[in-house]
């Protein structure tokens, strides 16, 4: 499963694995970045266009991890500057997309954290690229809708928004519980909460690792997230909407208002 790892892993590791920065060109170039990143802008994987909500075509994934020189048997370690959720997004992407899960990492915190201790860099490495070929998994943790309203009724499922509350407040799947995933965030070291800390969040709101939990927002770039953490505290049976409110809402289902669903 995708994993998250230290800054100290990372400088470890460096040397064996293909680091991703996944911020702005203008940042990757101008704030420098970790040594030996490549950069893979965020909105470089992200569309609109794709039959499965944002996931890029599977020729433009493998474009993009053909000339970050990543093949199959690549160990990946991403990170961004926003605590994670945009680096996120790309290794949930990767593993949707079938890069082995075993070999994708998430660096424990960002770029901030990291240049507070550790060397940062201007320079662009030389990467060679590859032929990376896309090869979509036997199975896999995305859902639709139709699960999606059925999981708000189960009582071994616990359907999860992992959008701020005001989002929540307007307008939310029936029966979805609120996670802001900021809440699982340590604000100080910009990483995941230590780990009993994280799991005592989930409980507080009914996530627990003998359910089948559920994950939404609105772009499913906030639940990627989400489910890295659940998976790397254990959680077994995490499930992915794919389409989260943006398909929710343009299919006319209900949505509830107000805090207390």
């Amino acid at each position: 499963m995708t994993d998250i790892v230290s800054a100290a892993w990372v400088a470890d590791h460096r040397e064996d694995v293909r680091i991703v920065d996944v911020r702005d060109a203008w940042e990757y170039d101008g704030l420098g970045h970790l040594p030996g990143a490549v950069n893979v802008p965020f909105d470089t994987f992200r569309t609109g266009e794709g039959e499965a909500g944002m996931l890029p075509s599977e020729d433009d994934w493998a474009a993009i991890l053909s000339a970050a020189g990543v093949t199959a048997d690549t160990d990946v370690v991403a990170y961004d500057d926003h605590h994670g959720v945009f680096a996120a997004r790309f290794l949930v992407t990767a593993e949707l997309l079938g890069h082995d899960p075993a070999r994708l990492h998430l660096l424990d915190g960002d770029f901030s954290s990291w240049q507070l201790e550790r060397e940062t860099t201007s320079e662009t490495p030389e990467v060679a690229s590859t032929e990376y070929t896309v090869s979509p998994p036997d199975s896999s943790p995305l859902v639709g809708p139709d699960e999606v309203a059925a999981a708000a009724d189960d009582p071994e499922a616990v359907l999860v928004d992992t959008r701020e509350d005001e989002e929540y407040a307007e307008g939310h799947i029936p029966g979805a519980v609120l996670l802001d995933w900021r809440d699982l965030v340590d604000d100080e070291t910009r990483g995941l909460l230590p780990r009993e800390e994280a799991l005592d969040v989930l409980e507080s709101v009914g996530i627990v690792p003998e359910k089948r939990v559920v994950l939404y927002c609105n772009t499913a770039r906030r639940i990627s997230h989400t489910y890295v953490v659940l998976r790397h505290l254990g959680f077994e049976t995490v499930d992915f909407y794919e389409g989260s409110l943006t398909e929710w809402e343009a299919e006319d289902r209900p949505l509830a208002t107000g805090l207390d669903d």
